[in-house]
């Protein structure tokens, strides 16, 4: 049994006369008869009941008319949605990101113009650390992701999206706050809010190694945390200070200011990674938006460093 004979039966049940339904169909009537005959041996039964003019349905053939009518239905509208998939215009697309990129900037604004030219597609967000987003894209598990570490790995492709700053987050009454100019050495007394290395080791070596240049050669942590939400929120609370991007300006507690410190230079790029093996259309859409919001005037792929907030 195939389609044509499901197609050619509804024909003919639904004008229960073969000339009328060859017609329609675009065939040659003692073909189309042939159809039906060959389709009611193969079921076993009688789908019509023959007149002197014309044909009539019998009662099993109004029951088969009617489920004939929704499979067909579910075969165009299966070809329309995958069509509509191949297009890109629906289907699922997976992203990473971490949270302190999502604040403000390309990667908001890249997932609102997706959904904008995409309304039907299913959006599944996943926050997560840069180290694990690399492993997800690697294995398929996301279709891309936002990153703060690009990676070194032929498989994978990335285009830039952001730089960020690193600044120190102060409690508006500490000390530190009032210093009209701030250099690392001048932090060598106080204690730090800092992020675990095991979540970012290449970014926590490097703050380290930083640190040491200007003479902040041991710094006082009292306590390690996992993201920069919640170095804000100690901070806030006069826990310590901590280091922590100009992204954070978007979301810095009304206790707490940013400042610049004058010898630390250690920008952060944010990558758009995905697996260059990758064809999904919705991807490719959604690199085209991530790509124009990049370039695009305004846009935070050049900061500059923070006033306090």
């Amino acid at each position: 049994m195939e389609l044509r004979h499901l197609r050619y039966f509804v024909a003919v049940g639904e004008d229960e006369h073969y000339g009328r339904a060859a017609q329609r169909l675009r065939v040659a009537q003692p073909a189309l008869s042939s159809q039906i005959q060959d389709l009611e041996r193969e079921l076993g039964f009688q789908l019509f009941d023959r007149l002197p003019r014309g044909v009539r349905l019998s009662a099993a053939g109004k029951v088969f008319l009617e489920d004939c009518r929704r499979i067909l239905q579910d075969v165009n509208e299966a070809v329309i949605h995958a069509e509509r998939a191949a297009r890109g215009v629906t289907g699922t697309l997976r992203l990473g990101f971490t949270e302190s990129a999502s604040w403000h900037g390309v990667v908001p604004d890249s997932l609102r113009e997706f959904r904008r030219t995409h309304p039907e597609a299913e959006l599944q967000l996943s926050p997560l650390i840069s180290i694990d987003q690399l492993e997800a894209v690697r294995s398929g598990r996301l279709d891309a992701g936002f990153v703060y570490v690009p990676p070194s790995d032929a498989q994978i492709a990335e285009v830039f999206v952001a730089t960020h700053e690193v600044v120190l987050a102060v409690p508006r009454k500490h000390p530190v706050s009032r210093l009209k100019t701030l250099r690392l050495r001048d932090l060598t007394e106080t204690d730090f809010v800092w992020f675990s290395r095991r979540r970012h080791p290449a970014n926590y070596d490097r703050l380290l190694r930083e640190c040491s240049r200007g003479g902040l050669t041991n710094p006082r942590i009292v306590q390690e945390v996992i993201d920069q939400a919640t170095m804000l929120s100690l901070v806030s609370c006069g826990l310590g200070v901590a280091f922590v991007t100009d992204a954070t300006r978007w979301r810095c507690p009304k206790e707490v200011v940013l400042r610049r410190v004058d010898d630390l230079r250690m920008p952060l790029t944010v990558s758009c990674i995905w697996r260059k093996d990758n064809e999904s259309p919705l991807l490719t859409s959604f690199l085209e938006h991530v790509r124009n919001l990049a370039g695009a005037p305004g846009s935070t792929a050049k900061r500059p460093y923070p006033k306090n907030c």
